[in-house]
């Protein structure tokens, strides 16, 4: 009886997840919604506000409403707003705000779940003005982020407003959140040796960016379809594939990551960079040309997630390089759970998150600690032991979903106070 009523406590919980992402984005399909599915079978019922960009959303929306409706999730998308930068967020947080109270008037929330810093405004007067628990799921040091990431720009009076501004909100997060969400491990000691936290430190669980094992799984590659893929792409079965998966923007280094290849060539003559990405193409036959690089010694392909695990079986090695700032301390690269799950070993660089931790303690690969060709020779000719069962099992255990959502679950009952 007692555990029949303990069952119903949880099913009556119910939880406002508030997001300035979108469902609609990759991030949303990968690192937000495969969560609280595995959250709401365990009897959390969620209602999801995101802001979706126009074009996205006229293409994905029908996809995202059925999965919502299949986990019985309440979804409520709102515009994201692309004119003004820095006064569209504004409005965007008035309309977040809004509807947040608009939703609590009528389901009366325990707990609102905010995805970074944007969303953690209306968390924090959520907890303040109506008493909800509020959990900040951080995604790293945002407001470093953009300055190390070139957008904001300090010298701008601005910009350098809007930096501080966010720098004091920030320890006010941690300190009004009833617990933080850290993507990894080295942004949690970071946290936690800030002067402001001395014998008050705050409640911080890490979770990096998981992986669906069932889908990033080799077991169901079939040869059948890797070949096919193969030839359509132009690639002979004896050629050597570097691999490099996801975007190319800010924070990814495709020089070095160019120049990481062009020596790999010289050891290994029938070497090939694959990219499988959303960027155009203009992007990376640009740098590659400026480079020096045979035109034929790259591929540049897109595809839908569903078919990422068999485009990364066609990697002999991946590659990822990403800037080495402060912020990167927060960071966890999607990428590396998959490519783990999948067996290929990689080539990164120290510096950012649990990266570097991850790669040596789970044998996945070689560590590049300095971005110079000696070094990447190195890597070439000297490449660390690989053991590929050992690394899919550290996948399963950092990366795993179900490890994830359990973690998740850990800090719902610490919330809840079960």
């Amino acid at each position: 009886m007692d555990e029949l009523k303990q069952v119903l406590d949880i099913e009556n919980k119910d939880v406002l997840y508030l997001s300035y992402d979108g469902m609609t984005d990759p991030l949303g399909q990968s690192q937000v919604l495969p969560y609280l599915i595995g959250l709401t079978k365990k009897g959390y019922s969620f209602h999801i506000i995101s802001f979706e960009k126009q074009q996205r959303y006229l293409q994905f929306r029908d996809h995202i409403q059925a999965i919502c409706d299949e986990n019985n999730i309440a979804w409520y998308p709102l515009r994201y707003s692309e004119k003004s930068p820095i006064v569209s967020t504004v409005w965007d947080v008035m309309k977040m705000k809004k509807l947040t109270k608009q939703l609590h008037n009528k389901h009366h929330f325990d707990i609102i779940h905010c995805r970074s810093y944007i969303s953690a405004l209306v968390g924090v007067y959520m907890k303040r003005k109506h008493g909800t628990k509020f959990i900040f799921d951080m995604r790293g040091f945002w407001a470093d982020e953009r300055v190390d990431g070139g957008i904001w720009d300090l010298k701008n009076p601005v910009f350098n407003i809007v930096y501080k501004f966010f720098k004091k909100k920030e320890l006010h997060y941690f300190k009004t959140a009833d617990y933080t969400i850290s993507l990894t491990k080295n942004g949690k000691e970071e946290i936690e040796s800030w002067e402001a936290f001395e014998g008050n430190i705050p409640k911080i669980q890490i979770i990096p960016c998981c992986v669906d094992l069932n889908l990033f799984n080799p077991d169901k590659i079939y040869k059948e379809d890797k070949e096919r893929l193969q030839t359509q792409l132009g690639i002979k079965k004896e050629d050597y594939i570097l691999g490099y998966v996801g975007s190319i923007g800010t924070w990814y280094m495709l020089s070095e990551m160019l120049d990481y290849f062009k020596v790999l060539k010289s050891e290994i003559p029938n070497a090939r960079f694959l990219f499988v990405t959303g960027e155009k193409s203009e992007t990376i036959e640009k740098v590659v040309k400026d480079k020096g690089i045979n035109s034929d010694d790259f591929i540049v392909t897109s595809c839908l997630h569903k078919d990422v695990p068999l485009n990364i079986s066609l990697f002999t090695k991946s590659i990822f390089f990403i800037r080495p700032t402060f912020s990167k301390k927060a960071s966890s690269p999607t990428k590396q759970g998959e490519i783990m799950a999948m067996g290929i070993p990689l080539v990164c660089n120290s510096g950012v998150g649990d990266t570097d931790y991850v790669v040596q303690e789970y044998k996945a690969g070689s560590v590049v600690k300095t971005f110079d060709s000696k070094s990447y020779l190195d890597t070439v000719i000297n490449p660390c032991a690989v053991d590929i069962e050992f690394m899919k099992k550290g996948a399963k255990e950092f990366y795993g979903l179900e490890e994830g959502v359990e973690k998740y679950a850990f800090v719902y009952k610490e919330v809840y106070g079960e």
